[in-house]
């Protein structure tokens, strides 16, 4: 086929329309480069329910056997399921998934041995060079010795290991609504919590990669609404949502409210600080709540402000040993599962924090939501560069306003704080804005956009 590899490979993974935008074939290319970029002796590929997914991992693993590399095929997996697979057999891995995207889509996420990630600066440049000029020369010769594809079942290994690092056998028991969305936390859900003192009610756990009930991406509210409804008609303790292939996990309380991701953060960053003793940096990006590094504060530990993106996070927790981090989009990692993201470690902490005392969700998780957000808004604009300058000069030189350049702008006094990033992909700003309370964050929010949109 001939295709456009600037379109696919982004920063972090792969991802387009298959066939149109890549195939089979172009996947073979992608495991012999994988291969040879890694310089790896054995990898390790698993993948989603997606319908593509089993046939363009296959053609990943033969392209790598090809150059002699022996792989580990998991089959069907969550992604955090392939970064402990990666972590634990300390192997280079790939996995099939397009996360949240429609079904039409797919992709992969790549990482190295202890899965660290695989991203445009750390060897996915040059996995596309490789590729892009196979695609016109013919695939590379053929190893004198092809390596070996072996099937491995992991889900089991993968579960015991979650249990291990959080432990819920003496939690009161609970009751909690989960919607997998057809992805992949219909798979490894009920291993992960089978012998728990939780009660389980299921919805859309069937695998199924068109998503026939609405969007694995909870991110979105409208895909949330099932859940909150599903709740409190269950009288159930909380819900949790996971995205497609479930490395992000999204909560909403007894009420059927969503608790915000920072909310989350908080509550896990207390929990693995006392378990560290009271001590450890915990790394938080910079639209994540003020919440966050109070929290962090209070219970002894020390907060690392971080530019927006996984690969930021996960760099910043390899250089700095941080025991964990947590984002404003539902991504959480942990020092224990080798600093990768992982949803379903998170849902467990949640589950052992709510299960530990006897009050509701919404009582616990109201020490950890202290301020008013205004969640992401998205402007289109003409010029990024004018449009953020013109913030500068109307707040530059205003009592008490601190301004930094970190990611794209943030604009903060001691009783609000705002921050405006363009997109790197469209011709966007993006704006986050929080305050003390709902009337000055609204009053914030509306000067920000007016200046954006103007």
């Amino acid at each position: 086929m001939t295709a456009d590899l600037s379109q696919i490979v982004k920063a972090y993974d792969v991802r387009g329309v298959v066939p149109d935008q890549w195939d089979e074939t172009l996947a073979g290319l992608f495991g012999a480069a994988f291969a040879q970029v890694t310089d790896a002796s054995a990898i390790v590929v698993g993948h989603d329910m997606r319908p593509s997914s089993p046939g363009l991992s296959r053609a990943f693993a033969r392209g790598a056997a090809a150059r002699g590399v022996d792989v580990t095929e998991i089959g069907l997996c969550s992604t955090d399921q392939l970064y402990y697979a990666s972590g634990a057999l300390d192997l280079p891995g790939a996995m099939f998934t397009a996360s949240h995207n429609p079904a039409q889509y797919n992709g992969i996420k790549m990482c190295r041995a202890g899965a660290a990630p695989v991203g445009q600066d750390t060897g996915l440049t040059q996995i596309r060079e490789l590729a892009e000029k196979w695609l016109e020369s013919g695939a590379p010769e053929p190893a004198a010795e092809p390596g070996t594809r072996t099937a491995r079942e992991t889900l089991e290994d993968y579960a015991a290991h979650l249990r291990a690092l959080v432990d819920l056998r003496a939690i009161r028991p609970l009751k909690v609504v989960v919607d997998a969305g057809n992805g992949m936390g219909g798979h490894t859900v009920p291993t992960v919590f089978a012998g728990l003192p939780l009660t389980l009610v299921p919805m859309y756990f069937e695998l199924d990669g068109t998503f026939p009930n609405h969007e694995a991406n909870p991110l979105d509210p409208a895909n949330l609404v099932d859940l909150q409804k599903r709740v409190p008609a269950e009288g159930a303790d909380l819900g949790i949502a996971f995205d497609g292939d479930a490395d992000r996990c999204f909560v909403v309380d007894e009420n059927g409210d969503p608790v915000s991701p920072s909310a989350i953060t908080a509550l896990v960053a207390a929990r693995e600080l006392a378990r560290n003793g009271g001590e450890g940096m915990i790394i938080h990006n910079l639209i994540t709540s003020r919440t966050v590094p109070e929290v962090v504060r209070e219970n002894g530990g020390t907060p690392v402000r971080t530019r927006v993106g996984h690969s930021f996070i996960k760099a910043e927790m390899a250089c700095t040993g941080a025991i964990f981090g947590g984002e404003h989009s539902a991504h959480y990692y942990f020092k224990d599962f080798w600093n990768a993201d992982t949803g379903m470690l998170a849902a467990l902490h949640v589950l052992a924090a709510l299960g530990g005392q006897q009050g509701p969700l919404s009582s616990l998780v109201a020490q950890y939501d202290r301020y008013q957000g205004s969640g992401e808004i998205n402007s289109t604009v003409a010029d990024q560069s004018a449009r953020l300058a013109a913030i500068r000069a109307a707040y530059e030189g205003r009592a008490d306003v601190t301004l930094d350049d970190l990611d794209g702008l943030t604009v903060s006094t001691p009783d609000w704080w705002f921050n405006v990033r363009p997109s790197n992909t469209e011709p966007l700003l993006r704006l986050n804005a929080e305050a003390k309370d709902e009337p000055t964050m609204a009053k914030i929010r509306d000067e920000a956009l007016a200046i954006i949109r103007a």
